[in-house]
């Protein structure tokens, strides 16, 4: 059996919904099987993505951002992934192909997954990752959010560990060739979570989302039987 790892990081439940796609999209591909985990957030409060400070007022912050809410979202997502297994190195090791998700923080990835990716920089020597197909899914507030640059800054220490990168072509994928607010790119799956971030992600971006992890289980059945990199 074919395994492939969807790991993911999710504060506010849009990368969560779209790991559930890309597991089911991976799932349809006979003879391989997902594994959904998440990564933790961090113990520390100080340095949480939204910590507990339900008291602080809120004036000069746009109505878009109000902190109380913003906590009460994330707690209700935070205990809603609660029977999610947390991610291990042993994971990584284990797949057979791996597909990472986490939002758009500036950018780029959030720390929770930088740091977790730091861990596990000792596969870049001892090449336990290398030959993996890899693939990236994202959100971000909006269409000029960041999230084609989160997913193309994320590549690079992907390749670092020696996954091999799938992305999502056009040929494929035609919903993102349009002039509406959707998601998606040839770099990855990507959301749009609205400036409040109560945007769902919508029907194309799920269906992509889907197409994502049944490309990269395909991949990842050919190499387990072929072998090409043994």
């Amino acid at each position: 059996m074919t395994k492939v790892l969807v790991i993911y990081y999710s504060a506010f439940g849009h990368i969560s919904t779209l790991s559930e796609a890309i597991v089911n999209g991976v799932e349809q591909v006979d003879g391989v099987k997902a594994k959904r985990v998440r990564i933790p957030e961090f113990k520390d409060e100080s340095i949480c993505v939204v910590n507990q400070r339900t008291n602080q007022k809120e004036e000069g912050l746009g109505q878009h951002f109000k902190l109380t809410k913003r906590v009460e979202d994330y707690e209700r997502v935070q205990q809603e992934q609660s029977n999610i297994p947390v991610a291990t190195m042993n994971d990584l090791k284990e797949a057979d192909g791996i597909i990472w998700g986490f939002p758009t923080y500036l950018g780029s990835m959030p720390a929770q997954v930088k740091s977790f990716l730091d861990q596990a920089g000792q596969f870049c020597t001892t090449g336990e990752l290398e030959g993996k197909p890899t693939a990236l899914f994202t959100s971000a507030g909006s269409i000029h959010g960041g999230h084609e640059a989160t997913l193309l800054n994320s590549i690079v220490p992907l390749l670092h560990l020696g996954l091999i990168f799938i992305g999502l072509p056009y040929t494929q994928n035609p919903e993102y060739l349009t002039d509406k607010a959707v998601g998606c790119s040839p770099y990855g799956v990507s959301t749009l979570a609205g400036p409040d971030g109560s945007r769902t992600p919508c029907k194309d971006e799920l269906t992509m989302a889907g197409r994502l992890g049944e490309r990269v289980a395909r991949v990842a059945k050919a190499f387990t039987v072929a072998k090409p990199f043994e």
